[in-house]
């Protein structure tokens, strides 16, 4: 049970990654559980761009599960994080959920969804990295990490060269 002035972040994409938590977002968690989200899938779903790049997505489902880390964070740092998500500006918005530890122990925590997802869209090469980065970091479970290392990736077009370039 955190603090009265803590919470519990769970995080799924970009965010289980130490250099974009830590490093980029200048997040100091407090504690750090591995931890699963039952009743809630994965996707990647949210545009990103143009072309078919998309970004993490948590998706109520009564059948699925996601792998991810809770964090233990401040009110306040919740709040920047807030900002730096994109919730004030709709790109998510907080969702309440309930996740568990591997002893079993259930943790009420906050995550960020949207229903703006749009099918069809796959990640990147570069942002499966980085996710995948951040569930070795965290030593997910196997099975999770063979799951996601076996997604179809997007194209992606900031990489690849226009074949009209230079006419």
């Amino acid at each position: 049970m955190p603090r009265p002035d803590h919470l519990w972040y769970f995080a799924y994409g970009s965010n289980l990654d130490p250099a974009t938590f830590v490093e980029r977002r200048r997040m100091r968690p407090v504690a750090i559980e591995r931890v699963v989200a039952h009743g809630h899938r994965l996707e990647f779903d949210l545009p990103i761009g143009p072309g078919e790049r998309g970004v993490a997505n948590l998706v109520r489902d009564p059948d699925a599960y996601t792998w991810g880390v809770a964090y233990e964070i401040t009110v306040e740092q919740a709040k920047w994080l807030d900002q730096t998500e994109g919730v004030p500006h709709g790109a998510y918005q907080r969702v309440e959920l309930t996740v568990a530890n591997e002893a079993g122990i259930y943790l009420d925590a906050f995550s960020y969804g949207s229903p703006r997802g749009v099918p069809g869209r796959k990640p990147s090469p570069r942002y499966m990295g980085i996710i995948l980065a951040g569930a070795h970091h965290h030593e997910l479970p196997t099975s999770w990490i063979d799951w996601l290392e076996s997604l179809e990736l997007a194209l992606d077009e900031r990489e690849t060269p226009d074949p009209g370039a230079g006419r």
